[in-house]
């Protein structure tokens, strides 16, 4: 696998990830989402904001543009690669994931990542491991009714599933092969800067939470807006 491939792959999943719906449907509302709210260009605050159906295309959008690209990454390499493609499909959706949360046209100033991440691990089309994360996420804000505690918990389980999922092998690296066991490794790298980012993301909702200032989710729109 070469160091020219996986920058093509960055640079393409960069691109995709340039498309900031958020942004977006903010303008063809008439709403500037960087002046409302938390200030974000995500799901969660388009949906405070502009409300449920705003929050919806806004996720939809964000998860496309990496989950997209992820499939057809995993179609022209899951035959040539059987025991590496993988990689191959993070790098694509890391580079989605660094053009969400820094865009360059709009000062690098973009949104949390959460779902376009997500968007990359329904890409990984890993069935069982998507209920996993699936289920924790949706215990963790049903819980905490907090969308921040949800996500960063989400970030973290994504590292420990995937780690274990790899170990086990439930993923399509064969660590008894030194090529193989070394992608298996870089992938986890990957996987670990996709959660690092998007917990430093959220430093400012960690603050909010030590302070018992952080707001909780919910799927109505903010009044005034």
């Amino acid at each position: 696998m070469s160091i020219l491939t996986r920058i093509i792959c960055l640079v393409i999943g960069y691109c995709c990830g340039l498309l900031q719906t958020g942004f977006i449907y903010g303008k063809l509302a008439g709403v500037d989402l960087t002046k409302h709210g938390s200030g974000n260009q995500g799901t969660t605050n388009a949906l405070r904001v502009m409300g449920f159906k705003a929050g919806l295309v806004v996720f939809i959008g964000d998860f496309c543009k990496s989950f997209i690209p992820c499939l057809i990454c995993r179609f022209i390499f899951k035959d040539s690669h059987p025991d590496t493609y993988l990689l191959y499909v993070l790098y694509v959706g890391f580079g989605a994931v660094l053009g969400h949360v820094f865009p360059f046209y709009l000062g690098f100033k973009g949104g949390k990542g959460i779902a376009t991440i997500a968007g990359t691990i329904v890409g990984l089309l890993q069935p069982y491991m998507i209920l996993i994360l699936l289920v924790l996420f949706v215990a963790a804000l049903a819980i905490t009714k907090y969308m921040s505690v949800g996500s960063i918990l989400l970030m973290v389980e994504l590292v420990v599933v995937y780690i274990l999922f790899g170990l086990n092998g439930l993923l399509c690296f064969d660590t008894g092969v030194k090529e193989s066991k070394n992608a298996f490794i870089e992938s986890i790298v990957i996987v670990v800067l996709f959660a690092g980012l998007a917990i430093y993301k959220h430093k400012a909702n960690i603050v909010r939470l030590i302070n018992h200032e952080e707001n909780k989710f919910h799927f109505k729109k903010q009044e005034g807006v």
